[in-house]
């Protein structure tokens, strides 16, 4: 095996692999259409995206057409948020997207990494943002039976799609940033990267508060951002503080990078607690409800755990911070000195999948509060 890599090259075998594997599920879904492609691919992918865009909580394939579930429906059903059907298929895809991003950064030659990353931060928001301006969509569909961004383009902004689009955005940020550079356009890439990161977030943010101000399915409520903000930033320097001072040797590899990896991830688990226990408290007509497995399993065994007069007074949510907290703080444990010296491109993007992965739900649970969507 090794010496057909030699031979042919990593990226062309890669590259191969991707096109093979591609091309063997369209012939497969062509050839058997009833049971590869309704049965699986729309069943456990597309389906829950069209019930999410639409915000079903059922989404049913009647004869080609998809309808909203009722009692008389037959054929496949897909309801929104992940399987273990869907996570084998989304796992796989994100390892293979892994490895075409290190050969795509060893073309570029990007020396100046934790830079980079600190660079790509806003792009991490904005996935989040975008995320709400999809919310925003679904509840203009609820609202007037109209949507602003019909199907199939807004399944592009919804879950697991959106971790797609927004890294090809941030690709050809990436790319232009590092062409301005070389070309002595700007004196470092950081600089156009983080300020295109930052425009996109911008707008995103303004078209949802401009909904707020014109709509009436949505409405601005400040104290949201506030308490998840402030609450995060605590929360971050509560655990900085302690792992400064009993344990100073865990951050030696990451830096600074593991306060915005605590962060990200605070942020996931205050937005959390804050939406699910305390929403209705700071204005919302009602507390969100979990679409996530992990954090609906965490609620659900608060819940029946501890007492009801103890849950009444904390909330059920709160475990779910602490569980973030711990992640992020064996996250950069593992990412010791010797990680970042053997291999810093692989150690940078992995961190910047750790933070995406906090920051984009925790960013979109926020927002999707804030302005009532």
């Amino acid at each position: 095996m090794d010496d057909f890599i030699d031979r042919y090259g990593a990226e062309r075998v890669w590259a191969a692999t991707v096109a093979s594997l591609a091309a063997i599920v369209v012939l497969v879904a062509v050839l058997f259409p009833q049971r590869v492609y309704v049965e699986f691919i729309w069943q456990y992918f597309w389906g829950p995206v069209v019930a999410d865009a639409h915000s079903w909580s059922c989404v049913a394939w009647a004869g080609g057409e998809q309808v909203q579930c009722s009692p008389t429906t037959t054929g496949p059903t897909a309801e929104p948020g992940y399987t273990f059907v869907s996570y084998a298929g989304y796992i796989p895809t994100l390892v293979l997207l892994l490895i075409g991003v290190i050969f795509i950064l060893r073309r570029l030659e990007i020396e100046r990494f934790r830079a980079g990353f600190f660079a790509l931060f806003p792009f991490m928001l904005f996935g989040g943002a975008l995320r709400v301006v999809e919310d925003a969509n679904a509840a203009s569909f609820a609202y007037n039976g109209e949507m602003a961004i019909q199907l199939p383009w807004s399944g592009f902004i919804i879950s697991p799609l959106i971790y797609f689009t927004v890294f090809f955005i941030a690709l050809a940020a990436l790319v232009s940033s590092i062409w301005l550079d070389r070309n002595d356009y700007v004196s470092r890439y950081e600089y156009p990267l983080a300020g295109i990161g930052t425009a996109l977030l911008t707008v995103s943010i303004a078209y949802l508060g401009y909904t707020a101000a014109t709509e009436p399915y949505s409405e601005f409520y400040p104290l949201i951002p506030l308490v998840t903000l402030v609450g995060a930033t605590l929360a971050t320097a509560i655990t900085w503080f302690a792992i400064e001072r009993f344990a100073p040797e865990l951050n030696r590899g990451t830096r600074y990078m593991g306060l915005v990896v605590i962060w990200a991830h605070a942020v996931d688990g205050v937005a959390n607690v804050v939406g699910l226990d305390w929403a209705t408290t700071l204005g919302l007509p009602a507390n969100l409800v979990p679409k996530h497995p992990i954090n609906a399993a965490i609620d659900s065994t608060t819940a029946d755990v501890l007492p009801a007069s103890v849950v009444s007074a904390t909330g059920s949510a709160w475990p779910f911070l602490l569980v973030k907290l711990a992640a992020a703080v064996f996250v950069i444990w593992i990412f010791d000195e010797t990680v970042f010296e053997d291999n810093p491109r692989y150690a940078i993007l992995l961190m910047i999948t750790v933070v995406a992965v906090g920051l984009g739900p925790g960013t979109r649970d926020m927002l999707r509060a804030t302005f009532g969507v």
